[in-house]
């Protein structure tokens, strides 16, 4: 089968508030939308994902999508309904597999299921039970609903292409919540599978708690290891962590030698599988010449959000014997915060000398060390 995996990204969020739709909020580093895309798409029987998103939203997808190969985002209406119409005219295949941005993990056994069951009915939905007692009631508690044949409905919901597209076109009711409502008007079998917990919607900030919970029990956690060196040259001031420390003599590199920034990024790409800085920044490119190292440590930062992953603490330890650190330990320690995203206790300063043996003994450099500790998933 042909599968194409359609995520309805249109709304606008407001129930859970916050500067942004909710499925562009971050969540453990990156989008909830890339979150349900990397998903679907790292699915062997996906062929291909399509996204639908609201009319203004444009900027917002393309840096929650930045790197992934959605194609162009298709724009929806002012209800659900008009955004998936809009999504289906779009794709072709012989499988859709319609999901909500608002459910950011979606097991791949979930998936493995809606497709085999689509070899005896046209559509097929995940489903769990519902555990909870059930009434009516409306300032009072009224009268007790039957459960046991009642289930809860979430998505992906996978049909039949054009069996979809035809019922889509018969509809003349009000907005529906999903597609197995449109399907089942429409006359057509919709088969019921195993849900899966992990795909319960991003409503309130209840669940969004709940989210981070899960995401971050499912993160290992992996340690990264830094050094960078830098001899004094010319004149000062020396640039360390971030902060501009005042002495007579300079480092010389290619960027601002900043040793402490240099060594705590290369410790974060380190932890993250991802190279040194040398591969991202070449010091034979000449668009770092006297470049901030600011931006470096961003990009390893950014690199590692993006996969999904979380910067949880980063010591370093610089080693010289001029010019003192002590006094500007704070300031190093804020301006590394801010640029990490950390909380100041979750970056530590110090700094030591090598007994006046050595190059930075001779005071002719000065050297940095590192370590990273991140949290990052098993597929990253």
């Amino acid at each position: 089968m042909n599968v194409t995996a359609l995520i309805v990204a249109a709304g606008s969020g407001s129930r859970m508030g916050g500067e942004v739709p909710k499925q562009y909020r971050r969540l453990g580093g990156k989008a909830v939308l890339a979150h349900a895309v990397d998903a679907l798409a790292g699915h062997p029987r996906v062929n291909k994902v399509r996204v639908v998103i609201g009319d203004g939203q444009q900027a917002l997808a393309e840096d929650a999508l930045a790197g992934r190969e959605v194609g162009p985002p298709i724009i929806g209406g002012a209800e659900r309904a008009d955004s998936v119409r809009a999504g289906l005219a779009a794709i072709a295949g012989e499988v859709v597999l319609v999901h909500d941005a608002a459910r950011p993990f979606c097991p791949p056994a979930v998936i493995d299921r809606l497709l085999a069951a689509l070899a005896w009915q046209p559509g097929a939905v995940p489903v769990l039970p519902v555990a909870d007692t059930l009434a009516k009631g409306d300032k009072l508690l009224g009268e007790p609903v039957e459960r046991s044949a009642l289930v809860r409905v979430q998505t992906p919901q996978a049909f039949r292409l054009e069996p979809l597209v035809e019922a889509y076109r018969r509809w003349a009711g009000p907005s529906p919540t999903d597609e197995s409502t449109v399907a089942r008007a429409a006359g057509l079998n919709v088969a019921l599978v195993e849900g899966d917990p992990a795909l319960d919607k991003l409503t309130g900030e209840v669940d969004w708690e709940r989210a981070e919970q899960w995401l971050a029990a499912r993160l290992i956690p992996r340690t990264g290891m830094g050094f960078d060196v830098h001899a004094f040259a010319g004149e000062g001031p020396v640039m360390l962590g971030g902060v501009a420390i005042p002495h007579d003599r300079g480092l010389a590199g290619h960027s601002d030698a900043d040793v402490v920034l240099h060594a705590i990024t290369d410790a974060l790409l380190g932890a993250a599988g991802l190279g040194d800085i040398g591969e991202h920044f070449p010091p034979s490119d000449p668009r770092w010449k006297g470049a901030s190292s600011d931006t470096f440590l961003l990009h390893a930062a950014q690199l590692i959000g993006a996969a999904g992953g979380i910067i949880d603490h980063v010591d370093c330890t610089v080693i010289c014997e001029e010019p003192k650190v002590g006094p500007h330990r704070a300031a190093m320690r804020a301006a590394i915060a801010r640029l990490l995203g950390l909380a100041e206790g979750s970056v530590s300063i110090k700094a030591t000398t090598t007994e006046r043996l050595g190059f930075t003994g001779r005071r002719e450099g000065i050297a940095a060390q590192a370590v990273a500790s991140i949290r990052l998933g098993t597929t990253s």
